[in-house]
């Protein structure tokens, strides 16, 4: 009797394993990119994504590919994913979980886990993923199922969005990996609740406007769009009612209406603030805005004099916390709106009215209200001219030598004018001219931000990148990760030299992967944050801040990247140049004076 051949099986009718469905259904979620470091715990998943439209993003660091899916969920809304193996690679990827919860940004973090049958007998690098990130994550989850995979991570996409947003851990036991799924590729995502303000709250608000004289608003948290932040500082403009922003959350809104992204010139952000100050507030809002700054560590005095005198402040998708009030101390008892997703979490001080809506969405139901509200208007004009004078760079007077200047670091400071050192406040006005008006701007943490925070505008959504809890080592990640999401924008890091090396080694991620950015590595050999409290608190006794750096510019060429040193700001201009059209990563090496640690104070 002749062989029967079996009858074919549809691969759809195929029973996937648990590590492909979960493949199966990120695809489903829209998931572009996973960022991590591979490990023999989750090498189902792995196969999963061999054939997937999935890019794998293979990272030096599982520090480095938290904080790429961190950048991804902050600059896309869409949580960033990130996959990492147990016990080891679990707690390197801890700082991205905790930035991501702080911070208050989707993301979901896979950890691959001992088998099953091992659990509670120490095996090897077995931990507690619930002890591990119990505390920091919105949720944690282990997949013990292998039929639920699909919807586990919808649902923790779903928590991830939703609310607040922040990170949620799903921790993948390798057997468990392997084992059937089923035939389903999936499930239906989960819509996110966009939940908006009743009329009558709106009208509530209104009203709070038309009584204040000096209402204030201030801005934050994530998802701001290109509308709701244009039309926000134009309402904001109409009714001279100043607007701030969040610590770290500058790219809420636009900082010059003149300069709209879409009908904006391609270069010379920084241009029109002053003109559009001489001209009036009423010329096509040309050059002008609500805008007047930023709270938080480097804002100017006159952006804390603004939340002391306001007699009425919104908040709009950001509580007031203790970064922006200066460690619970500023505006704590005046008339407050508060209007944020979910709960009050990490708001202190009063609260008169609280609205639970998505902030750029109410926004947008807030501006079409009629309202006429009877303003300061010298007080919103003083501050809209302070704002302007304290972001207008302007050449760093030369320090004095301090007798901690050459006790430890790279040597006493210059002041014969010579080109030794890169003047940063004279390389952020280059910056100012030469940036696309959508370029994206990242950093991690360190005197080096306070440049960018305060000299570089922000004309488009999604052009920040900075960790709010103050983690290190997020620069360089954050901007291959931009480059991927966005490779038609510009992507800038300013990076100091103690914080470009915690994750400097993503360079090489960037060259496997065709990311594209300019790097600048402010190198003043030393922790220059704490060498400031030292001389505070300590003066003249730097203890543990020292560093011994490399070349940092050959360092960046071993690579495959661009790099060069630069010595002058007069030199950066035409460095910057040619790094950008090199078309590749690059490294600006700028050597600074080790004794100027921030830019210089200006009173307003």
């Amino acid at each position: 009797m002749a062989n029967v051949a079996p009858e074919p099986v549809d691969p759809a009718e195929r029973p996937l394993s648990a590590g492909h469905l979960i493949v199966a259904q990120l695809e489903r979620e829209g998931v572009r990119r996973v960022y991590g470091v591979p490990g023999e715990s989750f090498l189902d998943v792995l196969d999963g994504l061999h054939d997937s439209p999935i890019s794998t993003v293979v990272t030096r660091h599982e520090g480095g590919a938290g904080f790429m899916a961190l950048a991804e969920g902050r600059l896309t809304g869409l949580p960033g994913v990130a996959m990492v193996t147990r016990g080891p690679g679990a707690a390197n990827a801890f700082i991205a979980v905790h930035t991501a919860y702080q911070d208050a940004t989707p993301m979901i973090l896979f950890v691959g886990l001992i088998p099953v049958a091992d659990r509670g007998r120490e095996a090897f690098q077995e931990f507690d993923l619930t002890g591990w990130f119990g505390s920091t994550a919105k949720k944690v989850v282990t997949l013990d199922d292998p039929t639920a995979a699909a919807r586990v991570v919808a649902e923790s996409v779903h928590v991830a969005r939703s609310g607040r947003p922040g990170p949620v851990v799903i921790g993948i036991p390798e057997d468990v990996l392997t084992l059937p799924a089923g035939s389903s590729g999936g499930v239906r995502p989960l819509a996110v609740p966009r939940p908006r303000a009743a009329e009558a709250e709106l009208k509530e608000l209104v009203r709070r406007f038309e009584r204040a004289r000096r209402p204030l608003v201030v801005v934050g948290g994530e998802e701001w769009t290109a509308e709701s932040g244009q039309e926000l500082m134009r309402w904001a403009t109409r009714h001279s009612i100043p607007v701030l922003a969040d610590f770290r959350a500058y790219d809420a809104v636009p900082h010059d209406l003149g300069h709209d992204v879409e009908n904006g010139p391609e270069r010379g952000l920084g241009q029109g603030l002053d003109q559009g100050l001489e001209q009036g507030l009423e010329q096509d809002l040309v050059g002008t805005g609500a805008y007047v700054g930023s709270l938080g560590f480097g804002r100017g005095d006159h952006a804390a004099r603004l939340l002391d005198e306001a007699d009425l402040t919104v908040f709009l998708g950001a509580p007031r916390g203790d970064v922006l009030s200066d460690g619970y101390t500023r505006g704590l008892d005046s008339e407050t709106v508060l209007v944020l997703p979910g709960d009050a979490q990490g708001h202190c001080g009063r609260i008169d009215q609280f609205v639970s809506a998505h902030a750029p969405t109410f926004v947008l139901d807030l501006v079409t209200m009629s309202a006429s509200p009877d303003t300061d208007v010298e007080w919103f004009g003083a501050a809209r001219e302070a704002h302007v004078r304290f972001t207008t760079p302007a050449p760093e007077p030369a320090p004095a030598p301090t007798a901690s200047n050459g006790s430890e670091g790279s040597g006493d400071s210059d002041d014969s004018g010579d080109d030794t050192y890169v003047d940063l406040t004279a390389v952020m006005a280059v910056l100012r001219e030469e940036l696309t008006p959508d370029a994206v701007i990242t950093y991690g943490a360190g005197n080096h931000a306070l440049w960018p925070a305060r000299y570089l505008p922000h004309r488009a959504p999604a052009s920040l990148v900075a960790p709010r809890n103050g983690a290190m080592g997020m620069g360089i990640p954050a901007a291959v990760a931009a480059s991927l999401a966005f490779p038609g924008r510009e992507v800038v890091s300013v990076a100091g030299d103690g914080c470009f090396l915690m994750n400097g080694q993503e360079l090489a991620t960037a060259v496997g992967h065709g990311a594209v950015f300019v790097a600048l590595v402010v190198d003043n050999g030393c922790y220059a944050t704490i060498r400031e409290h030292q001389e505070g608190a300590y003066p003249g006794r730097p203890s543990g801040t020292r560093l011994t750096n490399p070349d940092f510019a050959a360092w960046a060429r071993s690579y495959g990247a661009y790099g060069e040193t630069v010595t002058s700001d007069r030199d950066f201009r035409e460095a910057f140049r040619r790094a950008r059209a090199s078309g590749l990563p690059a490294v600006l090496h700028l050597l600074q004076d080790p004794a100027v640690r921030a830019p210089a104070t200006t009173t307003v």
